[in-house]
């Protein structure tokens, strides 16, 4: 599964920080690295995840545009 964060929407509450820390890692103050190529084992936290951005700034599986950004 592929993932991408629009990062111009992201605010840094770090929701998908804390229910999918293998996949995303706050870098500074509010700067986000993410995996976009998601592990199997960490799908459905991923999936938590996005849900749980109070922003809706990740796109998961279908929802990515093609090209991956």
């Amino acid at each position: 599964m592929r993932i991408v964060v629009d990062l111009t929407r992201c605010q840094g509450y770090a929701q998908c920080v804390f229910l999918a820390p293998d996949v995303f890692q706050l870098h500074g103050q509010e700067g986000l690295l993410y995996v976009p190529a998601v592990p199997d084992d960490q799908v459905p936290r991923v999936h938590q995840a996005a849900a749980a951005c109070p922003v809706q700034a990740i796109l998961v599986g279908e929802e990515v545009p093609a090209g991956g950004g």
